[in-house]
């Protein structure tokens, strides 16, 4: 690289983001001055709203059914004075009998807020039952009701001491007859370190999300549409220098905004420790313990900020002009957001492997060092992990700058599905947009509707998953007017296309067999609750499990992702995106950590078989095969382990290890052969 060069354009890229002013005041003046404004003003806003709530006249109805015990005792708690630290309220205490218009009138008075509780009393066994009717739609009757329920429970306290008294007994010795006290062994500093070190990764993501946000769009997208960026490209800079520099740009100002922020909550954290200290007796908290901490905060947004730069680049290089690029972020922000909440999870520690994972391991990081847990080792993982997800978007997004389809393209690559029927040509594969849409829809309506079908009618409800997901991606390719047998990979593949796909995937079989292995390993409790739920609905009829969980999934699946995803992102991209692409998509649809890695390897190596067969025939053949081993050895464990013993084993040995990794490679080796092969002929033939 020169960096002569990068400097230059960095510079032009810095000068062309901060020209625009009002992009500099929404990326880092308003989050600075916002959160403080936003922060002060609730607390104020909450303060003005309990001093008011506690100044309020609540109107109480009362039943004279205990001959006016609890309204003697509601009318001297409204007469009673305030101490120095409450504030006074007003209680008016009135004779059910005297509402008139019926036995039922208090439900009207109620519902008309011309009283704010009713209070009524029974005898019941010997004792007498109040009953507190209120609407808890109605603030002020909400708390009229907690204040009788105050007065409620000092009077039965009262009961209770009078008849303990009256047997000649201590009352305290009988209510209370042990004593304890909580005390916390934990510094001050810690505790306030737990409290910030829940909220601050998610501020943190939140402001890096938002300082990336507008300047990737403008260096990507935004020069797209300014129509400047096919002048970039005839400078003589190679592509990987321009990314560099954009890159940069984007990084830096991710950083500035981060820091600011945290500038900003730091402002708004001593603030608040002054308040609290000033109203309550909080012990003295030594500052200078959080300056490693905060030291190693810094380093931590250095590393994310790096990452979210390049991920936020991708995103929006893909888009055509800033309202695209915003359609295609949106779902970015709201899984990085998701994901940012991971800080408020208790119990949840920085393990090894969590520690690769992005944004979780940022977040649990900071954490860790606000509570004093430091493992340098642990630490180096994460930030390590982080640069080097950057390096692999940034190489990412130079192939995209060397790709004129994605730079130069046609502009039909957006959501057409809502375009007027009639205005849409037919033919192709649908667009990226549309094959996106289709995976939000059906990811919502697996998540809901699927899963309540699944828990309630289990094997039925699993089928008709399937068929959600067949039916929402057929809709959209016939309203849009799509070629099916484009769209869907409807065609013929040959002996040596099934033959090889077979090899392919029993191979791929046992290859993940130690892949999921080492996942559950990692997640134990993710494993747990999958266990758990594939147990759940696996049922007793063999035939019945191998078409629901073999053949549906072979068919339903194939046709959503290696039908219209993998062949809507292959039409106007590189065939490794699309398949890099649709193969993390696969691994995501089945949401567990533990199926993620060998999922989302089985779904590169069907993106490959379709590649080079050129049908989806046999990338069904092959998850079919991939499932019905699973059913047949989850319902014949005792004919299957005394041939294969090793498909039992909790844990593999690392004999068990290298037989599994060598006899799954041997085929996979076999299959891919036989493919590759097959498709060299056919493309001779043509």
């Amino acid at each position: 690289m020169d960096t002569k060069i990068i400097r230059t354009l960095l510079k032009k890229e810095m000068l062309d983001v901060f020209r625009d002013k009002k992009t500099v005041i929404m990326m880092l003046i308003v989050p600075v001055l916002l959160y403080p404004i936003v922060f002060i003003g609730a607390m104020q806003v909450m303060a003005f709203v309990n001093s008011s709530m506690k100044e309020q006249e609540y109107r109480i109805a009362v039943e004279m059914g205990d001959e006016g015990a609890i309204y003697d005792r509601l009318v001297r708690a409204g007469e009673q004075e305030p101490g120095e630290d409450e504030t006074a309220y007003r209680i008016t205490v009135v004779d059910a009998a005297a509402i008139g218009g019926g036995e039922r009138a208090w439900e009207a008075a109620l519902e008309k807020e011309e009283i704010d509780a009713y209070v009524s009393a029974c005898d019941s066994g010997g004792r007498t039952q109040y009953d507190v009717y209120y609407l808890s739609s109605v603030t002020n009757s909400s708390y009229a009701a907690d204040l009788v329920t105050d007065v409620l429970d000092d009077f039965r306290e009262d009961l209770t001491r009078q008849r303990i008294a009256a047997e000649g007994l201590s009352a305290d010795e009988i209510l209370e007859p042990i004593s304890y006290e909580r005390k916390n062994t934990a510094s001050s500093e810690q505790s306030l370190g737990s409290i910030i070190g829940s909220v601050l990764p998610l501020m943190l993501v939140v402001s890096l999300l938002m300082g990336t946000m507008y300047p990737a769009i403008d260096t990507t997208a935004g020069e797209r549409e300014r129509g400047t960026l096919e002048t970039v490209l005839t400078l003589p800079v190679r592509n990987r220098d321009l990314i560099t520099a954009k890159f940069l740009t984007v990084a830096v100002i991710g950083m500035v905004s981060a820091l600011l922020n945290m500038l900003s909550m730091g402002g708004i954290a001593v603030y608040m420790y002054q308040i609290m200290d000033l109203q309550t007796e909080m012990a003295d908290i030594d500052i200078a313990k959080f300056i490693p901490a905060i030291l190693v905060c810094i380093l931590a947004v250095f590393a994310f900020s790096l990452f979210v730069s390049a991920v936020t680049m991708c995103t929006t290089a893909f888009a055509k002009s800033y309202k695209e690029a915003n359609n295609y972020i949106t779902p970015l922000m709201l899984v990085m957001m998701f994901t940012g909440y991971v800080g408020f999870i208790p119990n949840l520690e920085l393990t090894q492997g969590i520690a690769m994972l992005p944004v979780a391991n940022i977040c649990l990081l900071i954490r860790n060092m606000m509570i004093f847990k430091i493992d340098y080792a642990m630490t180096a993982v994460v930030l390590l992990s982080n640069v080097a997800y950057a390096v692999l978007a940034i190489l990412f997004l130079s192939r995209i700058y060397d790709s004129e389809s994605i730079l130069f393209s046609d502009q039909k690559g957006g959501l057409q599905l809502f375009e007027k029927r009639e205005n849409m040509t037919g033919g192709g594969v649908p667009t990226v947009s549309d094959a996106m849409f289709v995976m939000a829809v059906s990811l919502l309506l697996l998540m809901y509707a699927g899963s309540f079908l699944q828990i309630k009618y289990g094997l039925a409800g699993l089928f008709a998953t399937q068929m959600i997901l067949l039916a929402v991606p057929l809709f959209v390719v016939l309203y849009t007017r799509r070629d099916i047998r484009e769209t869907y990979g409807f065609s013929g593949a040959g002996a040596q296309g099934f033959l090889g796909s077979a090899l392919l995937g029993a191979g791929m079989f046992l290859v993940n067999l130690v892949i999921a292995a080492g996942m559950i390993r990692l997640f134990p409790d993710s494993a747990e609750n999958m266990e758990t739920a594939f147990a759940g609905i696996m049922g007793d009829n063999v035939a019945a499990a191998l078409f629901v969980i073999a053949l549906a999934p072979a068919v339903c699946e194939e046709l959503l992702f290696r039908g219209v995803v993998f062949h809507a992102v292959k039409a106007g991209h590189r065939t490794a995106a699309a398949c890099a692409v649709t193969a993390v998509l696969f691994g995501c649809f089945h949401m567990s950590l533990v199926k993620f890695l060998p999922t989302g390897l089985m779904g590169l190596v069907l993106c490959i078989v379709v590649w080079q067969t050129g049908s989806i025939y046999p990338a069904m053949l092959m998850h079919f095969m991939n499932n019905a081993l699973s059913v047949v050895i989850s319902f014949c464990p005792e004919q299957i382990g005394k041939v294969f013993p090793v498909f039992y084993k909790s844990t593999f040995s690392l004999a068990d290890s290298l037989l599994l990794l060598g006899g799954g490679t041997v085929l996979a080796g076999i299959g891919a052969v036989m493919l590759w092969k097959g498709a060299a002929e056919k493309g001779r033939k043509k």
